[in-house]
């Protein structure tokens, strides 16, 4: 179990709230489907030249299959009294064996990881991160990565936060 925490709105306060992180179940869609779009409102926001407007990253098959696929592992943080989703990650194991310039290592990538927009800065996201980086090193991996866009300010702040660097940097010209 882990301790999240709740603004309460009328003192501006904190109270706890407990929250569980696990893995996602078929029953946690449509609380993951309503962060998609939260995220996707973001890019859109950022680069609306590359990403659409009101629209998720995967259909509700997609997502169903993600949720089944041990290869791509989805977590969720959820309030352990409502089963609310507060938060995701989906994550990928990569691995490159018999490459000809990459060493044969175990890598954790961090596809997406959200956090419901009413509840970030009470350190769901962070506690998620952690969950996850305790599931890659009992999964044997070697890393965590994951890719930021330029345009998510807050989201590289909370990933540099958390300890992450860069590791390679995408560059674009557009013409």
């Amino acid at each position: 179990m882990y301790i999240g925490y709740a603004w309460t709105r009328k003192f501006g306060r904190r109270k706890e709230r407990d929250m569980q992180i696990r893995r996602a179940q078929d029953r946690d869609m449509d609380g993951i489907n309503r962060l998609l779009f939260q995220v996707l409102a973001v890019h859109h926001e950022g680069r609306p030249d590359l990403f659409k407007e009101n629209v998720k990253k995967y259909t509700n098959e997609e997502l169903t299959a993600l949720i089944r696929d041990d290869s791509r592992p989805v977590f969720v943080g959820v309030d352990e009294v409502s089963q609310q989703v507060l938060g995701y990650a989906f994550c990928v194991f990569q691995q490159y064996t018999n490459s000809n310039i990459l060493t044969d290592i175990k890598t954790l990538y961090i596809d997406d990881l959200c956090v419901e927009k009413e509840c970030r800065g009470q350190r769901i996201g962070r506690k998620i991160y952690e969950y996850v980086l305790d599931f890659a090193r009992r999964e044997g991996c070697y890393n965590v990565t994951l890719n930021v866009w330029a345009c998510n300010d807050a989201a590289r702040r909370f990933y540099e936060n958390c300890g992450l660097q860069p590791q390679k940097i995408g560059m674009e010209k557009i013409l």
